[in-house]
């Protein structure tokens, strides 16, 4: 039975970490933010800014050529970023969390040493392809194939909703081994190279986020060698389910990365906004809309690093990941909404960063496992004995 966990401070270095990637956000992500999001593309040289800085590798052991660090101040990384940029963010956390967290966590020595340094340095960009149209949440109805021939895989098939699909140099594609979908067994995970014969990507639109690319993944007769599987032929995805659980954990910092973002807009326009002779704050009803998206950020927040705590600490954190990423995500939006509402006709219009927060905002409640699955996976914690 898992006990209450109180709310964690950061430790001094930790906090000079935040500051300092706050300071990295504020000059180098967040005066471009508005110009990325309209260009509806990702800055590539990011990575490789951030991969000098040693921040790619925050998290990952310093004996697999990481920078050390851990869940904390991955978060820290990310909800900073997000701040900023949370379009830009979400690549950087596909690329960490999900690709590079993979093959730190699952692959061979040898596959892992071949591919994670360039992950690490910036100097290759990683994605991670398990969506397809009737293979979402139900990652057990997959059916792009992975027939053996010879000393390698042959992949047939497509992929959807790839974040980084349409640059990533290394792709870590889920496919199906066994000829029976709707079972987590027979589904492989493979590292395949961006520029293999065969994988074609096409460009999606989507509502926001709109600095990171998504991309269709086509594979034609497309040939990976056996040596770049990610785990067991039959069991490498059921392997990197652990790298999936900790994924909520960093989409609910990005969540509130976003959120303060919106929140300090909403602060800031209340304050210099003048309305019947008065700044908009002098209104009772505006500083209690302000007092709730407060609130409701500091207690995402507050769930979101406990749960990283607990997850840098060997406990528990699968159902405290799901709580975490569901009242970030949902606090996102809520704030998002909130701030758009109170800049009024100023927020609606095209060149405000509010009406941004507000595309990109929806996207955290179904994207790492749906809010409806994260309140399944709750509650069938509490009914065995899970304590809050």
């Amino acid at each position: 039975m898992t006990g209450a966990r109180p709310v964690i401070r950061l430790t001094d270095t930790q906090e000079s970490f935040r500051a300092q990637v706050a300071r990295f956000a504020a000059s180098e992500v967040a005066p471009h933010a508005t110009a990325w999001d309209r260009e509806d593309s990702y800055p590539l040289d990011l990575f490789a800014r951030l991969g000098e800085l040693g921040w790619l590798g925050v998290g990952f052991g310093e004996e697999i050529g990481g920078s050390g660090g851990g869940p904390v101040e991955r978060c820290i990384l990310i909800e900073e970023l997000a701040r900023a940029s949370a379009g830009t963010a979400l690549g950087i956390y596909v690329h960490t969390v999900l690709a590079a967290g993979a093959l730190a966590e699952v692959a061979s020595p040898a596959l892992r040493d071949e591919i994670l340094p360039g992950l690490l340095s910036g100097q290759l960009k990683g994605a991670w392809a398990y969506a397809e149209p009737d293979a979402g949440a139900d990652v057990t109805r997959a059916r792009l194939a992975a027939r053996r021939e010879g000393e390698g895989f042959v992949l047939d098939g497509s992929k959807m909703y790839i974040t980084n699909g349409t640059f990533a140099d290394v792709i870590l594609v889920v496919a199906r081994t066994s000829l029976e979908p709707g079972r987590l067994t027979g589904l492989a995970v493979l590292a395949v190279d961006g520029s293999s014969p065969g994988l074609g990507r096409s460009r999606m639109e989507k509502m926001g986020m709109w600095p990171s690319e998504l991309a269709e993944l086509h594979f034609d007769n497309c040939l990976v060698p056996a040596g770049r599987l990610v785990g067991g032929e039959d069991l490498g995805f059921r392997e990197c389910l652990p790298v999936l659980s900790r994924g909520r954990v960093f989409g609910g910092a990005l969540a509130c990365g976003l959120a303060g973002a919106a929140l300090e807009s909403a602060v800031l326009h209340a304050t210099n906004r003048e309305q019947f002779g008065a700044p908009l704050a002098a209104l009772q009803a505006v500083r209690f809309n302000l007092a709730d998206m407060a609130a409701r950020l500091r207690a995402a927040r507050a769930l979101v690093y406990g749960a990283a705590s607990a997850m840098a600490g060997g406990e528990d954190f699968d159902t405290d990941a799901s709580i975490a990423k569901l009242v970030a995500s949902e606090a996102a939006t809520y704030i998002a909404e909130r701030a758009l509402h109170l800049h009024g006709a100023q927020g609606f219009m095209s060149d405000s960063p509010v009406q941004r927060y507000y595309r990109d905002c929806k996207v955290l409640e179904f994207g790492e496992g749906a809010n409806e699955m994260q309140r399944e996976m709750i509650a069938r914690a509490l009914l065995t004995g899970f304590r809050c």
